[in-house]
């Protein structure tokens, strides 16, 4: 789930790593770019049109009504590591992704089932949200 991420690259980036990783579909808000914006579709390879896609209107309400424990990606004072095994397990988790520079919403971090952050080094305390979704399309994949 994409949750106003308005930069063209990072939408194909991330469509790409969803193709690639197997991610079974992608949600977006309509805060989020047209992932069919011309940079998008060139910078997914194409990757655009092999996930399925669709907007959705809100990201914790809509998930849950579909079923779906929702795991916020944010650098909060509660957040998980994103290896946890609990998140690995659940049947029916979707991943949200926030913003580039402010991240996800504070109304979606708590109304999230989960908050988890990626584990780092050297001082690092985040990662653009196209290879941080890379990073947790591979840590939460299911094949």
């Amino acid at each position: 789930m994409i949750d106003g991420v308005t930069d063209t690259t990072n939408i194909g980036a991330i469509f790409r790593s969803a193709a690639a990783l197997g991610i079974d579909a992608v949600l977006l808000t309509n805060t989020s770019c047209d992932p069919f914006n011309r940079r998008s579709v060139r910078v997914s390879m194409g990757s655009v049109f092999l996930v399925l896609w669709t907007w959705i209107d809100d990201p914790v309400a809509d998930l849950r009504e579909l079923g779906f424990k929702a795991v916020a990606l944010a650098l909060t004072d509660r957040s998980g590591s994103i290896e946890d095994p609990v998140l690995a397990a659940e049947p029916r988790l979707a991943l949200i992704l926030g913003t580039e520079g402010d991240g996800l919403a504070h109304r979606v971090i708590q109304g999230s089932d989960y908050t988890a952050r990626i584990p780092m080094r050297h001082g690092v305390d985040s990662l653009n949200v196209a290879a941080a979704s890379a990073v947790a399309f591979w840590q939460l994949r299911k094949f």
